[in-house]
């Protein structure tokens, strides 16, 4: 029996320091605020409130989904020459780093704009549009755009121009077999379908009210 033991217990050891050694590293904030501060801060600040509406505010984002999309600008699977520029400088681990920085800054949050459009963006957002099959917003991003961690990103408060950008790059990609400036790296094609569904007039309209979400 004992000559069985040893090796068993060698086995478990060497399995335990495989899983060890294949676990990513813990993100570390403070060296994620030193890549946001050399590489993201042109664009999205050092804190992530960008002060430029095309550029999305990555404050209070989950760091999960930050990551993911610098994974995908880095591979090409989201189409960006300048992210995919500064993506392709950045590690596995600062990108882990610098998604726990931007994570835990508070968003400065911005505002709807339009009053005439804004009834009808909080219907679009909290009911959407049974008779064309175009689902609620809140059901995937929460009542106050806040999102789920790892699965849907916060979009509350977000800029409305970059919102808008965005659901017509889903839409392209949803609509067109070659797309131009479609983007095409959401989950089981989620979002391009919610976009295909979607007028401009629908875009602009909830991208709207959702900024202004708390």
């Amino acid at each position: 029996m004992k000559r069985f033991l040893l090796p068993l217990i060698f086995f478990a050891a060497t399995a335990v320091q495989a899983n060890e050694a294949a676990a990513p590293a813990k993100a570390d904030p403070e060296k994620g605020k030193a890549v946001a501060a050399t590489i993201c801060v042109a664009c999205h600040a050092a804190d992530g409130n960008s002060m430029i509406p095309a550029n999305p505010k990555l404050a209070g984002q989950h760091a999960d989904y930050i990551v993911k999309q610098l994974q995908n600008f880095k591979s090409g699977a989201r189409p960006n020459p300048v992210m995919m520029g500064m993506a392709s400088a950045l590690s596995d681990d600062d990108m882990r780093n610098v998604a726990a920085w931007f994570a835990s800054q508070t968003q400065k949050g911005d505002q709807a704009k339009n009053r005439d459009t804004v009834e009808f963006g909080q219907k679009l957002y909290r009911g959407g549009n049974l008779a064309k099959g175009l689902p609620a917003c809140s059901g995937c991003h929460g009542p106050a755009g806040a999102g789920i961690p790892a699965q849907y990103p916060r979009i509350g408060g977000q800029y409305a121009d970059y919102l808008e950008a965005q659901l017509k790059a889903f839409r392209e990609a949803g609509t067109n077999p070659q797309p131009v400036n479609g983007r095409a790296n959401d989950p089981n094609k989620m979002m391009r379908t919610v976009a295909a569904k979607m007028t401009d007039y629908e875009i602009k309209a909830v991208a709207d009210y959702v900024a202004g979400l708390r």
